[in-house]
């Protein structure tokens, strides 16, 4: 009798079942992008310390951090032309918390090694695509070039002997540079380093000819004359160095190759979070500022969506495979 009543009761409170009802439901990955960042966020950059891409990184974890109230930490993991940093971010928990500092790299690798710790095309999902990056070819300035024919001249003259360093084995400056020299009938002697930095420091020492890097890495190298620039490979010229031509004006017709950099996610981090992060790095892009900095360092500035750089991850993975084929490079 007791239990007939207490369930006569219940179907007579339709306005006490309806406000339970009208509770809603709030998943994980809600309550996950509500509370985002509640504890310290790591970018995980896969070159040396004070290349180009580790100064980007450091410049959105401290914009970052001002922005969320909470400490965003740049970690350099370096080794393997970036897939050990790549790897550590593909494993980690997707939840927002660990981020790579990528670029183009993430995709040359996918054709460059023939295996890899973590499948490209499902590891990994765009969080923005922060800056594109123009390469430029540079020189020591007593190698006694003053362009990109110049260059090219020497490089026939002394085939194989000329030193170019490069920002790491196999990524966009030696994919570039190979495109170059097979356009341009030369070769040359690559010398690998772990990053930018090391590159250029060797090269301001004379301890190489050259290299192909980042523009933002030598700017002011090349402003104080301490680096000869010859030329970009972008079909622009940059606003950091306008009287730098393109390599297209300077003598390899129809040459034209964009880098960029940004952050990546592991693929399983929720929507919400990565597009959280996503406009907040566009925020913190688009403050005059912040933008006139990166700008006048030589990049350019874009801050897409996340959405638009898991197109870009998408459409440069078959485009760069052909080219790294038809050029025969491989790393492992």
């Amino acid at each position: 009798m007791q239990r007939r009543t207490l369930l006569r009761t219940l179907l007579c409170l339709p306005a006490a079942a309806a406000g339970i009802a009208s509770v809603p439901f709030r998943s994980h990955a809600t309550q996950a992008t509500e509370t985002f960042p509640a504890r310290p966020v790591r970018i995980v950059v896969p070159v040396a310390p004070g290349g180009s891409a580790d100064k980007l990184a450091r410049t959105l974890a401290l914009k970052l951090s001002e922005k969320w109230g909470q400490p965003v930490v740049v970690e350099n993991v370096v080794g393997a032309s970036g897939t050990l940093g790549a790897a550590q971010v593909a494993r980690a928990r997707p939840d927002g918390y660990t981020l790579l500092l990528g670029g183009e790299g993430v995709t040359l690798n996918a054709s460059l090694f023939k295996t890899l710790p973590y499948d490209t095309s499902h590891a990994f999902r765009g969080v923005s695509k922060a800056v594109v990056n123009p390469q430029i070819l540079v020189a020591r300035p007593d190698l006694g070039v003053r362009n990109l024919q110049d260059y090219i001249a020497l490089a026939r003259k002394k085939p194989g002997e000329l030193t170019l360093g490069l920002p790491g084995n196999g990524g966009i400056a030696h994919v570039a540079h190979e495109m170059l020299s097979r356009q341009v009938g030369i070769k040359v002697n690559y010398i690998p380093y772990a990053g930018g930095a090391p590159a250029t420091v060797d090269l301001l020492g004379g301890h190489i000819d050259a290299t192909l890097i980042t523009l933002a890495a030598v700017t002011d190298y090349v402003r104080s004359g301490r680096l000869t620039a010859l030329a970009v490979t972008t079909p622009y010229r940059s606003k950091a160095l306008p009287q730098v031509p393109t390599m297209a004006e300077a003598g390899a017709a129809g040459f034209a190759v964009e880098s960029w950099q940004g952050l990546i996610a592991p693929a399983a981090t929720p929507t919400g979070v990565v597009d959280r992060i996503s406009r907040d790095v566009s925020a913190v892009l688009n403050v005059p500022a912040t933008r006139s900095l990166l700008e006048d360092a030589g990049y350019v500035v874009v801050g897409s969506s996340a959405q638009e750089l898991d197109a870009a991850l998408a459409r440069d993975l078959p485009r760069y495979a052909s080219v790294i084929v038809a050029s025969g490079l491989s790393l492992r």
